[in-house]
């Protein structure tokens, strides 16, 4: 069963002066655990060893491992210092809020923000990355938009299945809104379906299986 460590979770060790979480190496770290532990000092251990950057552990994303063609172009130095500046000034005039983060692969969605707090993210944008569920064969694929980054204390994003089924233990609170497709969850051999403009709920430490019969995409919020 995978476990998934949340930003809560590290927070936690951190208020009880935690340097290192220890964790099983089935566990799923999200981007935003990754972030906050950095900060902290935190680091993620197995009880034998202490987990490196590119362990079989975590998730590595796309944003991690690869260089936009974008960036690859301005390496060459082909008006890369005129066409950064002109995408500054348009920044400024509020024209290309979070386009430059896209372009650099800082972000991998375009987004809008705000002084006060606001994060307008454009869906259609949103660059997917797979989810390990331990079958390599499995199509689920999932983005985080809403973190610690951005002074929340909940994680939010999107999440995709596509014909295949996995078990799955929340460490969190976890909402779910059906977009398109089916959702399935299994409770003790019980089937429950979710269609769009449902809603799915679970508690902290609840051990289901997700799956959709066709392709499902929702919408996520963990707390």
């Amino acid at each position: 069963m995978k476990k998934l460590i949340c930003a809560k979770d590290v927070e936690t060790a951190e208020r009880q002066g935690q340097k290192v979480v220890y964790i099983g190496c089935e566990a799923i770290i999200t981007p935003s655990a990754k972030d906050i532990a950095k900060s902290y000092g935190i680091e993620f251990s197995t009880e034998k060893q202490v987990l490196e950057a590119k362990s079989s552990c975590e998730v590595e994303t796309p944003c991690e491992t690869k260089t936009s063609e974008l960036e690859k172009v301005f390496e060459n130095g082909i008006d890369s210092e005129v066409i950064y500046k002109v995408f500054k000034i348009m920044m400024k005039k509020g024209l290309l809020n979070g386009v430059i983060d896209l372009i650099t692969n800082k972000k991998p969605y375009l987004a809008e923000t705000d002084s006060i707090g606001l994060k307008i993210v454009r869906g259609s944008s949103v660059k997917y990355e797979a989810l390990d569920t331990g079958n390599p064969d499995d199509k689920v694929f999932y983005q985080e938009i809403i973190n610690a980054d951005d002074g929340s204390s909940m994680n939010a994003g999107f999440i995709t299945i596509e014909s295949c089924k996995f078990d799955w233990e929340t460490e969190c609170q976890e909402l779910y809104y059906v977009i398109e497709g089916t959702l399935t969850v299994t409770v003790d051999n019980k089937v429950y379906t979710a269609h769009p403009g449902d809603s799915v709920f679970f508690p902290k430490g609840a051990k289901i299986a997700f799956g959709s019969p066709d392709k499902m995409k929702a919408f996520y919020a963990t707390y």
